[in-house]
């Protein structure tokens, strides 16, 4: 009678246990309808502008002639690639684009994560709304009125130049300096994005849960030893993202912030690796020469982000991804 009994439970939760069956695809596009149209837009925009010009990296393998086209340009291989690391101009602009690049990681990078903190310890909501407001303005100005501002601060005929003129000291034209040129363009990116960049901290910070502070409180843990034990781990799944996304463009610095500044401090030190593919392909006709530095570029960056999020997963982060077999 028990094994009667035991046999109908036991086939039961044999059955229970047994992955649910999949959908056929059809079944799962029409289930799922309303998201995909909701996403289609986005994958349309990347497909257009992002995967399809990947096509025109054929270029860097032709003696490309804008006249001719794609299919009648001939093969010339690996030439282009010869004629571009040949070049020094090329060694000049690398060489001022990492030192740019290494600025930004260095001062750039922890700037809305200070700032985002420093919003969030802010107890007053009227007084929080108001400075993220504030901070966040910039980022909708345009790199014209903000070199401009710069320049009427900073510049030869500027406010600081001035001021140091009134009290004594030597006239100082930052605006003009090679020597500090990728402090001065690190010093507007902080100004223009830093505070746009907080929106992603803030939400990050938000989601942290409060029950860990409040018992973080009553084990006796200060501000400072809260900051580092709870809010620090916790959004720094969000800062490990962020940096390994970053380090897939350590190669473009700010094509129209550059191009605005270069003739102040000349080629020497202005000169970085998209205004000299904008000087020597567009401009010069090099088509490509200026092709072949954008796939070293795209190479670089994507072999820099698959290296970066591996290092972030023997850490035992997430990174950007996972593997299938996680």
């Amino acid at each position: 009678m028990t094994a009667t009994l035991d046999a109908p439970s036991t086939a039961a939760a044999s059955e229970r246990r047994q992955p649910p069956r999949k959908l056929p695809l059809w079944r799962r596009v029409w289930r799922d309808r309303v998201m995909l149209l909701l996403a289609l837009p986005g994958l349309l925009y990347f497909l257009v502008f992002h995967y399809g010009p990947l096509f025109g990296y054929v270029v860097a393998f032709k003696d490309y002639q804008p006249y001719i086209g794609f299919v009648d340009s001939p093969w010339v291989g690996l030439q282009n690639f010869v004629s571009v690391f040949g070049d020094p101009g090329v060694w000049n602009a690398l060489g001022n684009t990492l030192k740019i690049t290494i600025t930004q990681l260095v001062l750039f990078f922890p700037a809305p994560i200070a700032l985002a903190l420093l919003l969030n310890s802010v107890l007053n909501d009227k007084v929080r709304r108001f400075v993220q407001s504030v901070v966040y303005l910039p980022h909708f100005i345009g790199w014209v009125i903000i070199v401009s501002v710069f320049q009427q601060i900073l510049g030869g005929a500027g406010a600081l130049p001035s001021f140091l003129e009134s009290i004594g000291l030597p006239r100082y034209d930052m605006m003009t300096d090679p020597d500090v040129f990728p402090l001065l363009v690190t010093l507007q990116v902080i100004w223009k994005d830093a505070g746009w960049a907080t929106i992603i901290f803030l939400a990050a910070l938000l989601s942290i849960d409060q029950g860990l502070y409040e018992a973080a409180a009553m084990d006796g843990a200060g501000r400072w030893r809260r900051l580092w034990h709870v809010t620090l781990p916790g959004i720094t799944p969000i800062i490990i993202l962020l940096l390994i996304l970053n380090l897939g463009s350590i190669l473009s610095v700010g094509f129209e912030q550059i191009l605005l500044q270069r003739d102040n401090v000349g080629p020497e030190a202005g000169e970085v690796l998209d205004t000299f593919v904008y000087f020597n392909g567009v401009k010069d006709g090099q088509w490509g020469a200026a092709a072949a530095v954008g796939l070293v570029k795209t190479i670089v960056g994507t072999a820099l982000v698959l290296g970066a999020n591996k290092v972030a997963h023997l850490f035992g982060h997430e990174g950007v991804y996972r593997g299938a077999d996680k």
